[in-house]
């Protein structure tokens, strides 16, 4: 069975959006409010958490759960309120140009380990709600939107 793979495309497309904004930011913009108390950094070190969130999925399954058939436990939609909430400390913690570091080399990381999954691992991802998603780019997409018009779409 041929899987769809078109995730990868899509992801690199985000990625090197990420890395292209990321190259442009000065340490102002990195320091940018945004909506929730977070900053551009903030939510560029959030980007990353997810990132490694998938990343350490993939581990764990490959190492217990693929030999098993078990995929990784998703969680309720409310619970990433909460998680965000938990994480947000953290992010804005980071030094804005570290979180933005940790941005492009998470999702560096993060679309080679979905991109090199064997077919039945990411047919079990794709077929049922599971915890990791192979696509990376719509959670990036959002993110880079919200950062482009907080600064203003004209400059980037």
């Amino acid at each position: 069975m041929a899987v769809d793979r078109s995730y990868v495309a899509r992801n690199d497309g985000q990625r090197r959006r990420l890395r292209a904004l990321v190259d442009r930011l000065s340490d102002a913009d990195l320091s940018r409010p945004l909506a929730g108390g977070w900053t551009v950094a903030g939510v560029l070190a959030h980007m990353a958490f997810w990132d490694q969130r998938a990343l350490v999925l993939l581990d764990v399954w490959k190492a217990k759960g693929a030999a098993t058939g078990a995929v990784p436990r998703d969680f309720d939609d409310d619970m990433v309120d909460w998680i965000n909430d938990a994480a947000k400390p953290l992010c804005l913690a980071l030094a804005p140009r570290e979180a933005a570091r940790l941005a492009v080399a998470s999702a560096d990381e993060a679309d080679r380990a979905v991109a090199a999954l064997p077919d039945d691992m990411v047919a079990a991802v794709t077929e049922r709600r599971t915890g990791v998603y192979v696509l990376r780019a719509e959670h990036r997409q959002e993110h880079l939107d919200e950062i482009e018009r907080a600064l203003g779409s004209g400059r980037f």
